[in-house]
């Protein structure tokens, strides 16, 4: 079976369960846990063998070439604190600074952890997979969920989802966010690394594993980042299967919504086949896998899935409804004459769609969602433009959007825009036609004035003197979106990646 039409049978939101194999894919600064401990050991001894010493002290007696991982990072989690404790300055003074600013704060962190947390704290993307994160960015919309044990910020960076950690998974929405199992750089005191960490996690895992079974059940599973021995995949396939009857109907169910994406260095494959997973104490479990480097296949099939409603969507309804249960500052009526209800901050409608028309976001509120209508493709929304009236002087950024949707004044926007980035880029100020090569360095560079700075960004994006994605991180984080130099950036950007394309 093909991954497109394997993909399409879904008829619920999947839930990714993301392992270190993506971070790797995407990050230049990525490690597994064998070469995240060989670094930390590495620059604590300045070499290797310190670490090999301690490795080899630590494997499995039952498995030749498996090793206790946790059992070597509880070893050098002891070593370096002991270190850095004794030797207050030198090169881990800033670790030193960084835990008793915490202990003075009543928060007694584990150096060691500090450290781990300062290595993978830089989400650095590699140049060459731009193009396939973009296609990963885009299935945002259709994603429920996210699992993962990567302690890093990639995932939830790239879908703007709410990260989780420990308890907080208890109560949480369950759409729109990023169950971070294993801790996260964010909160050094909760990564789980060592021995001590795992008994704890196990201990106190009973509720978040009843959180996340019930998502695991009704959703279709997509693991990636994995390989098939991996000990999470099993782990988790043998808490389903304790609970549903591995031979019942719904069993079947269960097993046909879980796919396993598998690294196959250079191949194109989008096959999928059926594959079988032995668990320990268990029946061996058929499940589906495609081994491929075809990533791209997977991230399109998943990003053109057609379900009644969007997973964003879904997740704000659920917030709305969250915050009438807990007694927020939401008026509630029950009516069923929209017409004449208040205007109101939020509104969840229930009724016949024939009743209830679409009526949402102002050309204003559209050019400051830019990126979270293109991700998620939202045509009804952009349809809308056509009832509106956009101004001959508004800068407004359609090309992207008419890609998404029929736009009748499409043609005549597109030459507005054209023309009003034009018309700035003819009073951009001799001093903005700098060499410099990224905003970091427009922004740092003493020749241009404060007041000229945004102009010497527009000018850098069109002569393509400023990466593309360098330019959307810096307008995805823009503070103020009202602005017109706001607007004027997102129609420079938005001429540059989809206007030249026509």
């Amino acid at each position: 079976m093909e991954i497109k039409e394997f993909i399409s049978n879904f008829r619920n939101h999947p839930v990714l369960f993301i392992g270190t194999g993506m971070s790797l894919r995407y990050l230049k600064n990525s490690y597994d846990w064998n070469d995240l401990l060989k670094k930390v050991c590495r620059d604590f001894k300045g070499n290797d063998e310190y670490y090999l010493d301690i490795k080899s002290e630590c494997e499995h007696k039952d498995s030749e070439g498996e090793y206790n991982f946790p059992k070597i990072a509880t070893i050098i989690e002891e070593d370096f604190n002991n270190y850095l404790k004794n030797n207050r300055s030198g090169k881990f003074e800033e670790i030193n600074d960084i835990f008793y600013e915490e202990m003075e704060d009543g928060n007694n962190i584990s150096r060691f952890k500090i450290y781990l947390s300062k290595i993978l704290s830089e989400v650095e993307l590699k140049e060459e997979k731009k193009e396939e994160i973009d296609k990963l960015r885009q299935i945002r919309k259709n994603i429920a969920s996210i699992v993962t044990t990567n302690y890093d910020s990639f995932i939830e960076e790239i879908f703007n989802f709410n990260p989780l950690i420990g308890n907080d998974i208890l109560l949480s929405n369950p759409y729109g966010a990023v169950y971070k199992i294993h801790g996260c750089v964010s909160t050094p005191s909760r990564i789980i690394i060592s021995e001590e960490d795992y008994d704890y996690f196990r201990e106190k895992y009973e509720l978040i594993r009843a959180q996340l079974l019930s998502i695991f059940i009704h959703n279709p599973i997509i693991f990636l980042g994995y390989e098939i021995s991996d000990a999470n995949i099993k782990r988790l396939l043998k808490t389903i299967f304790t609970y549903v009857e591995p031979n019942s109907d719904q069993a079947k169910k269960i097993r046909e919504n879980f796919l396993l994406v598998e690294y196959d260095e250079g191949s194109t494959s989008t096959n999928i086949v059926e594959h079988d997973v032995d668990i320990e104490g268990l029946t061996t479990i058929r499940i589906y896998k495609i081994k491929t480097d075809n990533f791209s296949a997977i991230y399109d099939s998943l990003a053109d899935l057609t379900l009644p409603v969007s997973a964003m969507d879904v997740r704000k309804v659920q917030t709305v409804v969250k915050e009438i249960n807990t007694g927020g500052e939401i008026e509630v009526n029950i009516s069923d004459d929209l017409e004449n209800l208040d205007n109101r901050d939020k509104i969840l409608a229930i009724g016949s769609k024939k009743t209830i028309e679409y009526r949402h976001q102002s050309p204003s509120e559209i050019i400051t969602n830019y990126f979270s209508i293109v991700e998620e493709s939202k045509e009804k929304l952009l349809e809308l433009v056509n009832d509106q009236t956009i101004q001959v002087n508004r800068y407004f950024p359609i090309f992207a959007f008419s890609n998404i949707a029929d736009i009748e004044e499409s043609e005549r926007l597109k030459e507005q825009q054209i023309e009003k980035v034009e018309a700035a880029l003819d009073r951009v100020h001799d001093s903005c036609e700098s060499d410099n090569q990224s905003i970091d360095q427009i922004m740092d560079d003493e020749s241009i004035s404060d007041s000229n700075k945004y102009d010497a960004i527009l000018w850098s994006i069109i002569n393509e003197r400023v990466d593309l994605g360098e330019a959307e991180l810096f307008l995805r984080d823009f503070e103020d979106k009202n602005a017109t130099p706001f607007r004027k950036l997102i129609c420079a950007y938005d001429l540059k990646k989809y206007g030249e394309e026509e």
